[in-house]
């Protein structure tokens, strides 16, 4: 048995997110500036249907649509789904519905929330009507969720839906719309990665090698993706390598954390043979190259972690290039 087989895999949470940002266009843009006004807005299709949210194009003769018309902020749930553990991001912090609901004068549902308390408290056909946010500024959110308009006996009737926002005139229309978006997951490597990743809190590069055709990966694989065969054979790996494809990053983007120009480029470690991404810093960006060797410079040990990122970055080692044959079959 290896001690690949006999370590316990390692296993991290993973947050993976960005904020989504779409232009909202001349139909989704009426309908978010109507929100703003505490107003919700539907198109007409050719067949005489109100669809809510609108859409840009008719459903059965993909003519552009043009008639908008409001609709109530009051409707019929006509499916609906529970949710006994909200997630971060989610309209309400405690549980709650996922409901199709029909607002009263469109014939298409609109998908939001339904604050009901408990699963008793909800049924298709049950009418309910919009809570407004206290501002709303131009997002499907300006409906916080909706709510029963039905009380039960003994309870005090629902207050009445808060009064249109005045015409905003004087500020920008909504032309895009920011959406955050998240994916959490529990993130567990393979036996062959964790031995790589417990490598690298050593300092050292472990690759595993093919026993049938010679190969050798790094970062490791279970299967040599060639003969089909577990790479069983555990290699370290020095730490200085060849550039093979790069690129130069000009464009800035959000959470950016080096300013362009830099170079991400795919390096072929000495005796491996398969390329990897990092970072080439310690010289300008225009004079990395294909063939240009590098070696690893390593963060101070006493940051060092089971990942990756105790490479700083690789930099150029002043050695002569190496000859494109040398790496043209990795590329």
């Amino acid at each position: 048995m290896t001690a690949a087989e006999t370590e316990t895999p390692l296993s991290a949470p993973l947050d993976v997110g960005f904020d989504y940002t779409r232009s909202v266009g001349p139909v989704l843009g009426r309908f978010v500036n109507a929100l703003r006004e505490r107003r919700v807005l539907g198109v007409r299709g050719d067949d005489g249907r109100v669809h809510v949210p609108p859409v840009e194009y008719d459903p059965a003769t993909a003519r552009a649509l043009t008639e908008f018309t409001d609709v109530a902020d009051e409707g019929t749930v006509e499916s609906w789904s529970w949710v006994a553990e909200p997630l971060d991001g989610q309209p309400l912090r405690r549980p709650f519905a996922w409901a199709l609901i029909r607002l009263d004068g469109a014939d298409t549902s609109l998908l939001h929330a339904v604050d009901a308390g408990s699963p008793a408290g909800i049924r298709t056909g049950m009418r309910v009507r919009a809570r407004w946010a206290d501002e709303p500024v131009g997002h499907i959110r300006d409906i916080v969720c909706f709510v029963s308009t039905e009380s039960p006996p003994g309870d005090p009737a629902p207050a009445p839906a808060p009064p249109p926002v005045a015409d905003r005139a004087e500020g920008d229309p909504v032309s895009t719309v920011i959406t955050p978006i998240h994916l959490n997951f529990l993130h567990s490597a393979s036996p062959e990665e964790s031995r790589y990743l417990r490598g690298l809190a050593e300092g050292k590069l472990l690759g595993q090698r093919c026993p049938a055709c010679g190969k050798v990966y790094v970062p490791p694989r279970g299967a040599c993706p060639t003969d089909g065969v577990p790479t069983t054979d555990e290699v370290e790996l020095p730490d200085t390598g060849t550039v093979t494809t790069f690129c130069i990053v000009n464009v800035p983007f959000l959470g950016q954390r080096l300013k362009p120009p830099y170079v991400a480029a795919y390096i072929l470690l000495d005796g491996a043979d398969i390329a990897f991404l990092h970072l080439v810093l310690g010289c300008e960006a225009s004079e990395v190259r294909m063939g240009l060797r590098v070696r690893a410079s390593w963060k101070p040990r006493e940051q060092f972690s089971t990942t990756l990122e105790n490479i700083a970055h690789f930099e150029p080692t002043g050695e002569p290039d190496a000859p494109y044959e040398s790496f043209a079959h990795h590329l």
